[in-house]
């Protein structure tokens, strides 16, 4: 796991963040992971296979439009790439 270090945080920044870790029962460092993963990862974000249905969903594609792809797809194994 990665290890970050973050410099000439305020004190009045670092005062809170005790504060906040104090009242969600945890270390201020594990209150800084949380607060770090919220902020690149929010509830909110859109996940691809989400996205990627919701086109399907909006073209009118069915589950028969799928097996019909199913159906066309290659099944040849890949040849590896070659570097020489």
């Amino acid at each position: 796991m990665a290890v970050l270090t973050v410099r000439n945080v305020p004190d009045e920044v670092h005062r809170a963040l005790r504060v906040r870790a104090a009242m969600h029962g945890r270390s201020t460092e594990a209150e800084v992971r949380e607060i770090l993963e919220n902020a690149v990862k929010p509830e909110q974000r859109i996940r691809m296979g989400d996205a990627l249905a919701e086109v399907g969903r909006q073209q009118g594609l069915t589950n028969d439009d799928f097996a019909g792809l199913d159906q066309l797809r290659d099944r040849a194994p890949a040849e590896p790439l070659r570097f020489e």
